[in-house]
């Protein structure tokens, strides 16, 4: 039920809705519950993880509709941002969401790791969070671009590019069909099931 609210209901299509901002604020005050690193059923496309790996890969979707780059695609196509009360709120809760997603990096599941810093990277476009990024540039470097999925890969050298940082022998390493046959999209996972004997025990 969870993720079909929050998948669906408050974000869905790349769209973000007046209700995204309290469920996302929500997402990330549960992200340190213990109860969030139960396991959930995937499907063959999603990312691996427990619960708060998808919780976290939601997080990215979301801040990812408000960044830098979604602003420059409005604009381009003639949709001025700050006109859309959504896209201004969840600019303005970014650093409410910052350290609730980068208390994840230090995470003992290497998945969620990883999926708190690819969270991260967009709501470093805030300038009261630039500051942050140099703490970020190694993680990028030694866990993000090491990552087993090609996705995190090419986040991890796309966001070291546009931070003017050297991706020098920095390459995304995939199969030829593995984009076919991977997980598309950090947030894909929010689709997976609670296990039957978890799901009664959830704060949520």
């Amino acid at each position: 039920m969870l993720a079909v609210l929050y998948r669906y209901a408050v974000h869905h299509q790349n769209t973000l809705y007046s209700a995204t901002i309290p469920a996302a604020l929500y997402v990330a005050g549960v992200l340190a519950d213990p109860r969030t690193t139960v396991p959930v059923d995937k499907k063959p496309h999603d990312f691996p993880g427990p619960l708060r790996t998808s919780l976290l890969g939601w997080l990215n979707s979301v801040v990812k509709e408000a960044d830098d780059e979604a602003e420059a695609i409005a604009r381009r196509h003639g949709f001025p941002p700050e006109e859309y009360p959504p896209f201004v709120q969840t600019r303005l809760i970014r650093p409410l969401l910052f350290p609730a997603v980068a208390a994840c990096i230090d995470d003992p599941d290497l998945h969620v790791r990883e999926a708190a810093i690819a969270a991260c990277i967009p709501l470093l476009d805030d300038p009261r969070l630039l500051h942050h990024r140099a703490g970020l540039i190694p993680l990028l470097r030694e866990t993000l671009a090491a990552s087993a999925l090609w996705q995190f890969q090419e986040r991890a050298i796309e966001a070291l590019a546009t931070w003017g940082e050297d991706i020098s022998g920095l390459e995304v390493r995939r199969e030829a069909f593995e984009v076919c046959d991977g997980p598309s999209d950090t947030s894909s996972s929010a689709d997976g099931k609670l296990a039957p004997t978890d799901a009664a025990d959830l704060p949520f």
